[in-house]
């Protein structure tokens, strides 16, 4: 039976928390979808480089290998601790692009490229502790609260596409336009990221209802969050005798994983086929249309805005698919949207392109969020947690395979 008082502590801060994990989950991939977004000035500037792969490229190892590692040791990493380190660094590597590119009066050249590369590595570091920590932390309290996190991971998307389209209107005709606009974007960029800095460390841990989920974690065994409990204003339970102990026992990560196998390969499937398409293929391979350079931005932002409402479907609980059987024949079956590219890309016109691409949006968001809500249930705190890092692992696998494939479509074109 629940009490009356702890019901209520379930329940209060709830709808703050939603909008702080929004805003965290934005943070969390404002900086590298900036670097996306502003993949025409990138072109511009290192015209032989493939700066729209190259740098995917360079970013997902440095994800991947960290959050392996990461998600490896997770019972024993200060969560709080992580999270911090993360979008500290997201910050200062914001700072970087724009210092770099003020020092070098925005030239080019293979200096100031390896310089981008090796920011973009660090990018990846920064997602791998901030992506895995969040997603881990929010699988053992409300769902509500990952859905909200991986809306904001969207909206990012979102947010970074509607200012390019401005910035690209407004600076189009002037002198040095695409520079001012990338200049603008990581001065935003390290504005947003110094924000979720400070709503972490700071407004998060002292909401009742994230409270309360903490405190329930570590009745259950977790050891990963007793410093967010102390910022909480809350000391670290007492430890507990060999009865408790026993019920504090918790599953391997192997057999979570052997548990949990169809959901981390779901993972793995929706964001391998996605990233061969996305944003690569759309920004390089797409022809020439009457929209011209505006273009791929449309088809960039068509996906994104697709991406977000995706991510919001599931919230109404007729529309939310949670049978595991039919999740992974939606998942397989979205193999189809890689022929129906390439014709269209060959026969099709802008309106089958945009069409197509909403589809894979809304396909990407939708079913992400049905998986990481729906695997956590049932699972003790520390356990959720591990599940939500080994979850993360699988979808960085399927990024970093997306873009390895998303490479085949320059067979034939003279590389």
């Amino acid at each position: 039976m629940v009490l009356p008082d702890e019901a209520s502590k379930r329940l209060e801060g709830k709808y703050i928390a939603m909008v702080v994990c929004w805003f965290l989950g934005n943070g969390c991939l404002f900086s590298w979808n900036s670097m996306l977004t502003i993949e025409d000035y990138y072109v511009y500037l290192f015209p032989n480089y493939h700066p729209s792969r190259v740098l995917t490229l360079v970013y997902q190892p440095f994800a991947l290998g960290t959050l392996a590692i990461l998600a490896y040791h997770e019972a024993k990493i200060n969560t709080r601790r992580r999270n911090l380190f993360g979008y500290t660094l997201f910050f200062l590597s914001s700072l970087a692009i724009l210092v770099m590119d003020l020092a070098t009066s925005g030239k080019g050249g293979l200096g100031t490229f390896v310089g981008i590369c090796i920011i973009s590595g660090v990018f990846g570091v920064a997602d791998a502790n901030v992506q895995g920590g969040m997603v881990g932390d929010l699988s053992y309290m409300r769902p509500e609260f990952i859905q909200s996190y991986v809306a904001g991971l969207a909206a990012s998307g979102v947010i970074t596409s509607a200012l390019r389209l401005i910035t690209k209107a407004a600076f189009e005709n002037s002198q040095g336009g695409l520079r001012k606009g990338a200049i603008l974007f990581f001065a935003i960029s390290s504005f947003f990221e110094f924000l979720c800095v400070l709503l972490y460390a700071y407004v998060f841990p002292k909401l009742p209802v994230v409270k309360y989920y903490r405190s329930k974690a570590a009745s259950e065994g977790s050891k990963t969050v007793a410093s967010d409990l102390a910022a909480g204003g809350i000391q670290a339970l007492p430890e507990t005798d060999d009865v408790e102990s026993k019920n504090q026992e918790r599953l391997s990560n192997k057999e979570l994983l052997l548990q949990n196998i169809d959901y981390a390969i779901d993972m793995f499937l929706i964001y391998a086929l996605t990233l061969s398409i996305f944003p690569g293929f759309l920004s390089e391979d797409t022809g020439k249309h009457s929209l011209g350079s505006w273009y791929a931005l449309v088809l960039i932002s068509m996906y994104n805005v697709w991406d977000l409402i995706g991510r919001y479907i599931p919230l109404i609980k007729p529309l939310k698919l949670e049978s595991r059987k039919a999740l992974t024949t939606v998942i397989i079956s979205r193999v189809l949207l890689v022929p129906a590219f390439y014709f269209t890309s060959k026969y099709g016109d802008q309106g089958w392109m945009i069409m197509l691409t909403s589809i894979l949006g809304l396909s990407n968001g939708y079913l992400t969020v049905c998986v990481l809500t729906s695997a956590p249930k049932g699972y003790k705190g520390p356990e959720q947690n591990a599940l939500g890092n080994l979850l993360v692992l699988f979808l960085l696998g399927g990024i970093f395979a997306g873009v390895t494939l998303d490479w085949l479509w320059l067979i034939g074109k003279g590389w």
